[in-house]
């Protein structure tokens, strides 16, 4: 029988066995998994790549395929499945039909470009009547530039408008700038001649009582007669164009659509309830924070909010710093714009409100989505205000001429005073430079922030749509010139031998007769004479709603 010292040596030599043979099991348990998991990812880096490529393999087309979370889905119409910016257009290519796919070229397509560019822009002429609902059209009377008048448009051609007819007259009735807007799909270009005024002279409004107030004077109210004249042509053009709602805006002044479930002047018209004729839109007022503004679209975020979007507790207890001074809480109009669902018997009822002749519209007034107006935003904004009106600089005068103080005292300074005076007055009674005011206001509600249409606008720009429509526009006027010119030498000898039949002239001279008549001579019916609403201050802090508030 071994002793105990034999069995430990037995012991011994037996243990190197059993260690061996443990790390070899270890070593092979560790290959195996090092193995699968190099062959996993790669199998389903396999699997993905298959299925990506493979267009059989029962996958739904994109672009047949429904998101719940398409933010910018036009809804309601067949772009619905579509994520678009509201107002932008889908060119045939971009979208495949149905039981086809995507190409490679597709893909390739959305990374075209490297620099800076709008993230949904497909073609600077944003051509988008195809089957978007509702139509919204904006008429304007303007003689501004194409530096104010192409952003303004183009911005809200992407939040959903889709027809402009623009009433111009001095620089925007230039050739140089009214062969650029003509040449924008959407855009009737209508000039101040003297056939449009003797149509205007037969309107039926020189025989109603409602704008009788506003007649045969000079400056802002002559500009607000001619805007009424204007938008009661708007109206037959835009019945005709088959729109569905009207809008009339400045060229200053951008609708801000927000509230809504995408940032879409449409959208939010879409879901306006069918029994609503008007719905209007309370101003903001842009609050600059310099005095050296050159585009105010582009570097103004901050605006006064209007007193339907305060609390009044807040909008009176806050009104004497709001005002530093000013005769109202805005420094010029408070009673924002409105847009009128396209019906029988519709009319104008000043620049700022729409009625009915035979009815009195049932009308709503949004909570968030506001006017944003741009007012006295460059300090060149009090010369070219003072230059479009021969008044007399004194305080009588200026009443005939100017509807709100604010303006009346601008023109007075801008008049009166030198190049340095008008500068100081410009910083202490427009620009808010206090930054511990700024800020008390910001947190009050007061003022806000806004970026939205500087965003949008600068991205039109950085991705060339100006430029183009402008460069786009030459090209074709230099075409045409140039075929003038070979058509001009080719046909002089006919020219003067052959005229126009008499009867061709006749007849399309009978036609425009026909078109004025359908535009101005509507006939007399019973109605509402509700009197024009004119450019309104806000509230002030001695109104009667203020009084309510303390009793």
């Amino acid at each position: 029988m071994p002793n105990y010292y034999q069995q430990q040596q037995q012991h011994h030599r037996s243990t190197p066995l059993l260690s061996s043979s443990t790390s070899s099991s270890s070593s092979s348990f560790t290959s195996k998994l090092l193995l699968l998991l190099t062959l996993l990812p790669l199998s389903l880096a396999l699997m993905a790549f298959v299925l990506q490529w493979k267009g059989d393999s029962g996958l739904t087309d994109p672009a047949n395929a429904v998101s719940s979370t398409s933010r910018w889905a036009p809804h309601g119409s067949h772009l619905q499945n579509h994520e678009v910016f509201p107002g932008m257009e889908i060119s045939s290519s971009s979208v495949s039909p149905k039981g086809q796919h995507f190409s490679q070229s597709d893909c390739l397509s959305l990374g075209r470009s490297g620099s800076p560019s709008f993230p949904y822009y497909r073609d600077w002429k944003l051509d988008f009547e195809i089957n978007l609902k509702p139509k919204i059209c904006v008429t304007t009377s303007t003689s501004a530039g194409l530096d104010q008048i192409l952003p303004w448009m183009f911005y809200h051609k992407v939040i959903g408008v889709a027809t402009f007819f623009l009433f111009v007259e001095g620089k925007a009735a230039s050739p140089d700038v009214s062969k650029v807007l003509e040449s924008i799909p959407g855009v009737k270009v209508i000039y101040r001649t003297k056939e449009l005024e003797e149509q205007q002279a037969k309107s039926r409004i020189w025989n109603e009582t409602w704008l009788s107030s506003f007649f045969y004077k000079p400056c802002n109210y002559e500009l607000f007669v001619k805007q009424s004249l204007n938008m009661e042509m708007a109206i037959v053009m835009a019945r005709d164009a088959g729109m569905d709602w009207i809008l009339h805006l400045d060229t200053d002044e951008l609708i801000h659509p927000a509230g809504g479930r995408e940032y879409s002047l449409r959208q939010l018209l879409l879901d306006v309830p069918g029994n609503v004729d008007m719905v209007i839109f309370p101003n903001y007022e842009s609050s600059v924070e310099r005095d050296d503004i050159k585009d105010p679209f582009s570097e103004v975020s901050m605006f006064k909010k209007n007193y339907d979007h305060l609390p009044k507790d807040t909008y009176f207890g806050m009104y004497k710093e709001s005002t530093r001074g000013n005769p109202n809480y805005f420094l010029t109009y408070g009673n924002g714009k409105s847009v009128a669902r396209i019906q029988d018997h519709l009319r104008p009822n000043g620049a700022h409100r729409w009625h009915n002749y035979m009815k009195t519209p049932n009308e709503i007034k949004l909570e968030e989505a506001a006017v944003l107006h741009y007012t006295y935003a460059k300090f060149s904004d009090l010369t070219s205000r003072r230059d479009r009106c021969g008044c007399k600089p004194t305080k009588e005068d200026v009443k005939r001429c100017f509807m709100l103080e604010f303006d009346r005292s601008a023109f007075i300074i801008a008049s009166t005073a030198t190049e340095e005076e008008m500068l100081n007055w410009y910083r202490e009674h427009i620009v808010w430079g206090d930054k511990d005011m700024k800020i008390k206001l910001l947190r009050k509600g007061i003022l806000t922030r806004i970026y939205s249409p500087m965003a949008i606008i600068q991205g039109l720009r950085e991705s060339g749509v100006f430029s183009s429509v402008i460069a786009s526009a030459q090209t074709t006027l230099s075409k045409k010139k140039f075929l003038a010119s070979i058509d001009s030498s080719n046909s002089s000898r006919a020219a003067a031998s052959q005229s126009l039949p008499s009867r061709k002239v006749d007849n399309r001279s009978k036609e425009h007769q026909a078109t004025a008549r359908r535009v101005l001579n509507i006939e007399a019916i019973e109605s509402h004479h509700e009197a024009a609403v004119p450019p309104l201050s806000p509230p002030g802090v001695n109104d009667d709603d203020h009084l309510l508030i303390e009793a």
